[in-house]
């Protein structure tokens, strides 16, 4: 399924995906069709603002808006996407890791 998605983005043209790192301008990420609801979904449980049980998560990391995400995107993808240790309970599945480094890595503005 991965790789007919990569293929599908990538105009034809199978593309690496071992290291996620894949950039096609012709398939934009953003917050609004997908940062938004995967930091909600993955992230906001213990990184909202407005969370009572941060679990531990520092008061300074919050994902609340797009602005507080891209600024700390080399963090989110060093600890979603590299070293696999957020969220904790992980569950984050391939293609979504695919495309959260597309948005942070490719696409923030």
């Amino acid at each position: 399924m991965l790789f007919l998605f990569v293929l599908a983005c990538s105009g034809g043209e199978p593309v690496e995906t071992g290291s996620y790192s894949v950039c096609d301008p012709t398939f934009p990420v953003s917050w609004d069709n997908f940062g938004e609801g995967f930091i909600a979904t993955n992230c906001n449980g213990c990184h909202a603002s407005g969370t009572r049980d941060r679990n531990g998560a520092p008061e300074s990391v919050t994902f609340d808006t797009e602005y507080q995400a891209m600024t700390q995107a080399d963090d989110i993808l060093r600890t979603v996407v590299d070293s696999e240790t957020m969220p904790p309970a992980g569950g984050v599945i391939e293609e979504d890791l695919l495309l959260l480094d597309l948005w942070l890595g490719c696409f923030a503005e």
